[in-house]
């Protein structure tokens, strides 16, 4: 029933795909439950980046909790070669996501920084900062001096 505020899911095959696509909708809205949010890759071919799967496993999560935690913005991916892939510069020397990485990302975020801006600014070479970049000092005493020039670039 629209407005109903029930969630229905439902098949459809859009025009741009060949096959079906799981879609969600709440009678007002229709969500395509698909579609992984990545952006292009900007980052230099240097760069390793994880597929999806090794982060998944990494992070000890299923496939589709990593997908969430690209949909809300707590990692960022690429396509590189046709494949998604998280930098593996957003992980610390256990495994987990870095400390403060998700604050970051959400304050570049909301000022207005797209995800390849915001990948962009965090693997920028940058010798005033410890490591050399700013996601290379999210891995030292330096993550709050990135915080703090993150918040100054928003306004």
């Amino acid at each position: 029933m629209p407005g109903s505020g029930a969630v229905t899911s439902i098949v459809a095959t859009r025009p741009d795909r060949q096959s079906p696509t799981s879609l969600l909708t709440d009678g007002d809205t229709v969500v395509d439950v698909s579609t992984i949010p990545f952006c292009d890759d900007v980052l230099d071919s240097s760069v390793p980046v994880l597929q999806l799967v090794d982060v998944a496993k990494q992070l000890d999560l299923v496939i589709t909790r990593v997908h969430q935690l690209l949909h809300d913005r707590r990692l960022l991916a690429v396509k590189r070669d046709g494949v998604l892939g998280v930098p593996e510069a957003f992980f610390d020397d256990t495994g987990a996501v870095l400390k403060g990485l998700p604050g970051l990302i959400a304050v570049l975020h909301d000022g207005g920084f797209g995800d390849e801006e915001i990948l962009e600014w965090m693997f920028r070479p940058d010798p005033t900062l410890a490591g050399g970049s700013p996601i290379a000092a999210m891995r030292t005493h330096s993550a709050r001096e990135v915080m703090r020039r993150a918040q100054a670039l928003a306004f």
